[in-house]
């Protein structure tokens, strides 16, 4: 079998900058390749991103998904899987789940359906017609792989899946990459952006409606406006590319702020990004497990989150940072002057979750976890 392992199919609905693609580059690095093989496959496209798994076995395909329905993807899809011939398919949020059923059509007996998390049109997963789609395909799925309790609690009350059927695997972190700066911080953004002595707030994370960067920006223009010598002292950087970003761009020239906030962008080195950081703030709707709080925590950094999906299983309230009620730019200000008027607590409470990030959210725990999965629905225990 260690010639010819099992080959896991991982179908997706895009495969671009984002939390679920980030867990997935590193799931594919770290499992060892005589255990399994990988092919994944975007319904839509696959971006630049997808170079990031370093595994020259892993193969990315392209269905090339029509905007609304496309049911001939479906065809397409079944096509490709009865040529590859997986062991497994494993989809993973809503706008892939459909694929299940394709997948039984085309006579893939062991199917894994991962919840990840959910946007912004369906925040609390209520939504009656997604739910109807979810209790459809609840008998297909062999086992389902939630990244959060939060999301395993709602699987089993909500669409009703037996406990026993989920398994419940956080995200890892690389703690190796992601680590605190050591030495001299360096200077970010544009000339004349930074002296170096500024406190940065920083933020991670892909801009989209769900991800809610335009509180954060009220939020720290407040925050400025509080403070003596605001805009000496304060600087913020939010790093990411998206659909809102044009928004963000019109709410940081309203507010005059163009010298305060720099919006990055993507970037290469995400970790050379948080190095530089003093406090790190994600100001979403809705979430999984954030990767990017993760690689914070690695980072040594405190982190200031909403109180929303898995953020409060990774943010100890008072302990590795801080947990404030979504949408509330007051309440994201007012946390945020909490850490600047204290170092001492910067300090404590990252150094706090940089040893979490260590103990709880290992990259071999993620693998171990997922490889039982794999194994177990293959009757491979």
């Amino acid at each position: 079998m260690a010639d010819n392992p099992p080959l896991v199919a991982h179908v997706v609905a895009h495969f671009a900058v984002g939390g679920l693609e980030n867990g997935m580059v590193n799931l594919l690095n770290q499992i060892p390749p005589a255990r399994y093989r990988h092919a994944v496959i975007s319904l839509g496209s696959y971006s630049d991103y997808a170079q990031r798994v370093v595994n020259p076995a892993v193969k990315f395909y392209a269905l090339n998904k029509q905007t609304g329905k496309d049911l001939a993807v479906h065809w397409r899809l079944a096509k490709l899987l009865r040529r590859l011939k997986p062991a497994i398919v494993h989809t993973r949020n809503l706008s892939a789940l459909e694929c299940q059923f394709t997948a039984a059509a085309a006579g893939v007996h062991a199917r894994v359906h991962g919840e990840h998390g959910r946007d912004v049109f369906d925040l609390h997963g209520q939504n009656r017609k997604y739910n109807l789609l979810r209790k459809a395909a609840r008998p297909l799925v062999t086992r389902y792989i939630a990244v959060s309790k939060d999301l395993e609690q709602w699987l089993a009350e909500t669409v009703g899946v037996a406990p026993e059927r989920i398994t419940q695997i956080y995200n890892g972190v690389d703690i190796s990459r992601f680590k605190p700066h050591e030495g001299s911080r360096v200077r970010l953004g544009p000339p004349g952006f930074m002296r170096g002595s500024e406190f940065v707030i920083g933020s991670v994370g892909r801009m989209a409606e769900v991800k809610d960067f335009p509180t954060l920006i009220r939020a720290f223009v407040k925050l400025v406006k509080t403070v003596p010598n605001g805009r000496e002292r304060l600087r913020m950087v939010i790093v990411g590319d998206g659909p809102t970003r044009a928004q963000c761009e019109e709410l940081v020239r309203s507010k005059k702020a163009e010298r305060l906030i720099w919006l990055a962008g993507e970037c290469e080195d995400v970790s050379e990004m948080l190095r530089a950081f003093d406090l790190f703030a994600l100001p979403s709707l809705g979430e999984g497990i954030s990767n990017t709080i993760l690689e914070a925590m690695a980072s040594g950094l405190p982190v200031i989150a909403t109180h929303v999906g898995g953020n409060p299983e990774l943010v100890e309230e008072g302990v590795t940072g801080l947990l404030v009620p979504p949408a509330q730019p007051d309440a994201m200000a007012q946390a945020l002057l909490k850490y600047l008027e204290n170092p001492v607590r910067i300090d404590i409470q990252g150094r706090t979750a940089r040893l979490r990030a260590e103990t709880r959210f290992s990259m071999e725990a993620m693998v171990r976890d997922y490889l039982g999965v794999y194994d177990g629905v293959l009757g491979r225990e």
